[in-house]
């Protein structure tokens, strides 16, 4: 049997008056310690009646009192256990981020939907996001015009620019597996210049996640899919140049149709007018710029991040125009894009879907 004290004279001279760990073990002169917070547990292999062994209650007796004390240590333990666990599991958090490089997002802000393998390309991104885009063409009296659009539901709810679809007679979709449908004009914003269309007879449709542009900051990376010149499912990128810009673009319909010949829409920007004159009739909207490649017909397609969510709704791009003077063309894109914050385009949704407003 294994004692966890000594008896007296097993200690080595000089060491006769030092105290035992329990009470009920003093040597002579020995003064008691001062009790334990709470009874010292008691060893298994303790045998009964011996010093580490509580004396029986006699029988009639009543018990002693519980000891508070006997529950305050466990509770102490246990709420000093739970704080460490809290402080663990933030660290942990934080470390499974900074060594896997994945940041939590909020619900307003979407969720990657590009495979991990993938996450942070363009080809990822393009991938995940082009069979979400479509290519819009719209006959009016006035003409016909080339567009793109983003499908936000199964069954073929398009967000699109007005200038798009403004004014027009007839609307031909085109997805991204080269099916066509007939779609009619749900709701037209020519203040935000934001439609809505709807397809006739779709279902089962790749839909776009909507992250939130109140999060894009100058310098992300951004990737843009429309249908430039006709050429659907068309890929680019960039990054974001600046946010908040003052874009003004025209809200008559007979304005917006006029093409030039060349496909290029007509807006304003820093006091400056640019493929050709935006009339009287205007509205100005905040814009995130971009230096992603646009050209004519990418209007109403996607501007995405590099998570796969759309973050705005290309609308106005500077094309080069002829020179007159020379006679020489320009080349198409020259970094100067602008977007419609999806923020608004979310915003705008309810109005759209009960038909929009008038717009002027």
């Amino acid at each position: 049997m294994t004692e966890s004290f000594r008896r007296s004279g097993e200690y080595p001279q000089g060491q006769q008056h030092a105290q035992s760990s329990y009470p009920g073990t003093p040597e002579a002169g020995d003064a008691f310690p001062p009790p334990p917070a709470y009874d010292p547990p008691q060893p298994v292999n303790a045998a009964p009646g011996s010093a580490m062994w509580p004396a029986p209650t006699p029988e009639g007796s009543p018990a002693p009192p519980a000891r508070r004390r006997r529950v305050r240590g466990p509770l102490g333990l246990l709420a000093a256990v739970a704080i460490a666990a809290a402080a663990v599991g933030g660290g942990t958090a934080y470390a499974f981020q900074e060594l896997t490089g994945k940041q939590s997002t909020s619900a307003s802000a979407g969720t990657s939907v590009v495979p991990t393998s993938q996450k942070g390309t363009v080809s990822g991104v393009a991938a995940a996001v082009s069979p979400a885009i479509v290519e819009i063409n719209a006959t009016s009296n006035a003409g016909s015009s080339t567009g793109s659009g983003v499908v936000i539901t199964s069954d073929g709810e398009i967000v699109t620019n007005n200038h798009v679809v403004s004014g027009a007679s007839t609307v031909k979709v085109r997805t991204s597996d080269g099916k066509t449908y007939t779609a009619e004009v749900v709701g037209t914003d020519a203040k935000k210049d934001l439609a809505l269309i709807k397809l006739k007879n779709a279902s089962g449709l790749k839909t776009a996640s909507l992250g939130d542009s109140d999060n894009v900051k100058v310098g992300d990376e951004v990737v843009a899919i429309g249908s430039p010149e006709g050429l659907t499912g068309t890929v680019t990128s960039g990054i974001v140049s600046a946010l908040d810009r003052d874009v003004t673009v025209s809200t008559d319909e007979e304005q917006q149709q006029q093409q030039g010949g060349d496909g290029r829409w007509p807006f304003e920007f820093g006091g400056q007018q640019f493929n050709g004159d935006t009339g009287s009739s205007k509205t100005t909207y905040k814009a995130i710029q971009t230096d992603a490649s646009l050209n004519p017909g990418n209007s109403g397609g996607a501007l995405i991040d590099m998570n796969g969510n759309i973050i705005g709704i290309n609308s106005a791009m500077y094309s080069a125009s002829s020179d007159s003077g020379s006679g020489s063309s320009g080349a198409g894109s020259v970094g100067l894009g602008f977007a419609i914050p999806v923020n608004t385009v979310k915003a705008d949704l309810d109005s759209l879907r009960s038909g929009g407003t008038s717009g002027s």
